[in-house]
């Protein structure tokens, strides 16, 4: 799986677990985080991994920031994108089963190392259930999404 990974300043700490976590389950990284502890702003690479896996380049994306709550934030606002924090194991796999979500935020300084790995697996293996009610939730959020685009360009 080609995965498109972004990490801010806040992530850093975590950036060489989560590619070492990635590599050793094969995935293929795009990476668009900073390689250095220097203070970036987590749009800027929530928007580089957004592009990626609207582009299909990349299947899913993986955001790491301090808590995960900005890099969603800034991932949902990217049409397309479907954006999760997830800090359980639950809710790593559900929300794609569930609810189609194509990019996963983690919180470098809430969730541990072993516990990230296990989230990136249950994300990454994860695949969306198919089942009509879903389908119909996640055809409501595309179109709550295009709907209130149309709103703002007018």
């Amino acid at each position: 799986m080609r995965v498109a990974f972004g990490n801010d300043h806040a992530g850093y700490p975590m950036r060489q677990y989560v590619m070492d976590v990635l590599a050793q389950l094969g995935c293929e990284v795009i990476d668009c985080g900073t390689a250095a502890p220097e203070p970036v702003d987590f749009p800027d690479i929530a928007q580089a991994v957004c592009k990626e896996v609207l582009s299909g380049r990349a299947e899913r994306g993986l955001l790491v920031c301090g808590t995960g709550v900005g890099a969603a934030i800034a991932a949902n606002k990217v049409p397309g994108i479907r954006a999760a924090v997830c800090h359980d194991v639950h809710s790593a796999h559900q929300c794609v089963e569930h609810d189609d979500v194509n990019v996963m935020c983690l919180g470098a300084q809430i969730v541990g190392p072993w516990l990230a790995a296990d989230l990136i697996r249950a994300f990454l293996q994860a695949r969306f259930r198919a089942e009509p009610e879903f389908v119909r939730r996640v055809a409501k959020l595309a179109a709550l999404e295009r709907r209130l685009a149309g709103e703002r360009a007018t």
